[in-house]
């Protein structure tokens, strides 16, 4: 990539995170579809499988999931200097803004216009998370795999249920998500040879 190309590329990602991140209320399931809305279906940097990959692994990887996400997206895009990117591009907002907030926190708590405000977004962030949830659980869940249907539903059932600590069942969903691929690689192997 020319060094001309490479600037326009960090450009749109830095722009690109920067306006995610400050338009969006309500943490790292809000931006998440917006991320894919932008790099998969708008630039087309990214394929639908790899935004539902990054997203499982900024969900699992320790930190923010938006920021988490966000060096995923840049990496895969441009590198390491991607990542560099938007991770400044997704984190400047938010220290803005509660840097501006900071300043006047008391004044701006008590006020119940603000307040109110707050509590609609709630339902707007509600909206969002469920289309996060019917978007990219269609992509997992769609195909002729009982295997992802089955371990979310065991891993529903183990925190909800049983209360089971949810680090250990990330980590068995990991480790079955790793079984299941190496299982299906040495099948494809095996059918290749025959």
């Amino acid at each position: 990539m020319q060094a001309k190309e490479r600037g326009r590329v960090y450009r749109t990602l830095f722009w690109s995170t920067f306006q995610l991140s400050a338009c969006t209320f309500g943490g790292g399931f809000v931006i998440v579809p917006l991320m894919r809305r932008k790099f998969v279906e708008g630039l087309h940097w990214l394929e639908e499988q790899e935004m539902v990959d990054i997203t499982a692994i900024a969900q699992s990887a320790p930190g923010p999931i938006a920021v988490n996400a966000s060096i995923l997206v840049g990496y895969r895009v441009a590198g390491a200097p991607g990542a560099l990117v938007t991770v400044l591009g997704t984190v400047l907002p938010p220290l803005i803004i509660i840097s501006l907030i900071s300043l006047c926190y008391a004044a701006f708590r008590a006020n119940p216009v603000v307040n109110l405000a707050m509590k609609g977004l709630l339902a707007g962030v509600a909206a969002v998370i469920c289309d996060v949830v019917w978007t990219m659980g269609a992509a997992v869940l769609g195909g002729r795999r009982a295997m992802p249907a089955i371990v979310l539903l065991l891993a529903f059932l183990a925190v909800q249920v049983l209360e089971v600590n949810i680090m250990l069942v990330i980590a068995l969903c990991g480790l079955a998500g790793a079984a299941d691929t190496w299982l299906r690689g040495r099948r494809g192997a095996g059918e290749g040879r025959t």
